[in-house]
């Protein structure tokens, strides 16, 4: 069963009255245990369509199936409910909350989660914390961490819910070769522990580590050779 599937779809904007087509009859499926990787020029579409899989925009025409749901159907408190539990995020600016810990950084999104009572928070922060190797950082704040150990906070903080589905929007960009490498390491980890992982990206190390490479070109998504 697919764990995320795109069925037809479009994604159109009215700029001027001016329809200008972004994404054009989308047909995909997204498997746990993979991690995809899409690439494309700046403006292609990529950051549109991670957002519409992550539930945060729609597609103008076309369905979007998770779980074999179609997403359409949903409530606005329903798909938040969906993006709380199901959907990790992980973005190239990092976003930490720069007046809390580490610790507590990456616990913010259990606080939502009926499913974590205090000692259940506190044990999954030790054990997030300790999975990304930040044990000696978990009670510094994010400028007093390096790139690299700032973005394995902001996966942690992804993982806190335990999500299936990981949406990383060029999560290397702002660092150094050896920290790509640690990052996309990680990432193709979760990957290997039965998590559908997608990721938007221009580095041509995202090679090394796809199961399937994507390529969106004028809005058509296509399928390269890894």
């Amino acid at each position: 069963m697919s764990k995320i599937k795109i069925v037809n779809g479009y994604k159109e904007y009215i700029k001027n009255k001016e329809k200008i087509e972004v994404l054009k009859n989308i047909n995909f499926k997204f498997e746990l245990g993979k991690l995809y990787g899409i690439t494309g020029a700046s403006g292609s579409g990529k950051t549109t369509l991670l957002n519409i899989i992550g539930t945060i925009d729609k597609f103008s025409k076309g369905t979007l199936f998770i779980d074999e749901i179609d997403i359409s159907s949903l409530s606005d408190s329903q798909k938040a409910n969906l993006r709380m539990k199901n959907i990790g995020f992980i973005f190239q600016s990092f976003y930490l909350n720069k007046n809390l810990t580490i610790e507590e950084n990456i616990m913010q999104p259990m606080y939502i989660n009926e499913n974590y009572d205090k000692i259940r928070r506190k044990k999954r922060t030790e054990e997030l914390i300790n999975l990304m190797g930040l044990d000696k950082r978990k009670k510094h704040l994010p400028k007093e961490l390096s790139g690299g150990e700032q973005q394995r906070v902001a996966i942690a903080r992804a993982l806190a819910n335990k999500p299936q589905i990981i949406l990383a929007d060029e999560p290397t960009g702002n660092l150094d070769e050896k920290n790509q490498k640690n990052i996309f390491e990680i990432l193709k980890q979760l990957s290997k522990n039965n998590k559908c992982v997608i990721i938007v990206s221009h580095s041509e190390k995202i090679k090394n580590y796809a199961d399937i490479m994507l390529n969106l070109e004028e809005g058509i998504l296509k399928t390269n050779d890894v």
